[in-house]
């Protein structure tokens, strides 16, 4: 087994631990919650089960069913580009490294999801006054913080970069 103490590899554990709270809260979820059937829990949230065939917002869900292996695929190939980043980090990286494993980890949850069931489980649904937001789970929330983190990443770097220059 490689050393992976000095290399953000150390850093799987994360999308390890995103994956198995996201699937095993889908698997409440799915026990727990009658399909398409809102429980309310604030007066702005209701955990209320659905199914996504298509990607976010349920873009291509209307299709007949090729999108399921085509975001597998594109997820496959996202997976493999994020685990080389990862490799390739530099040791002062960790902000970059936990950002990919949480978008890695979210992926992968989706990813199961889609292979196993054919559709990925949503169950967190916010909404206010008329508008009703996208449902998601706990793997789109990962994948969202990690996004953020890298936009954030992004401005740290050039105003870094810009103070530099001066």
């Amino acid at each position: 087994m490689p050393d992976v103490s000095g290399s953000k590899l150390r850093w799987l554990w994360l999308a390890g631990l995103v994956i198995v709270l996201d699937l095993a809260t889908k698997a409440l979820a799915t026990s727990m919650l009658s399909y398409g059937v809102p429980v309310p829990v604030l007066p702005i949230f209701n955990f209320t089960l659905l199914h996504n065939t298509g990607a976010a917002f349920s873009f291509l869900a209307g299709e007949s069913g090729w999108q399921r292996w085509f975001f597998v695929s594109i997820a496959a190939v996202v997976s493999v580009v994020l685990f080389r980043w990862l490799k390739s980090l530099q040791p002062d990286e960790t902000w970059s490294a936990i950002a990919i494993v949480m978008i890695l980890g979210g992926a992968l949850g989706n990813v199961y999801d889609r292979v196993i069931h054919g559709y990925v489980v949503d169950f967190l649904h916010f909404y206010w006054n008329g508008y009703h937001f996208p449902a998601f789970n706990i793997a789109d929330t990962a994948i969202t913080i990690g996004a953020g983190m890298m936009i954030l990443d992004i401005f740290r770097q050039s105003g870094g970069s810009k103070d530099a220059a001066d």
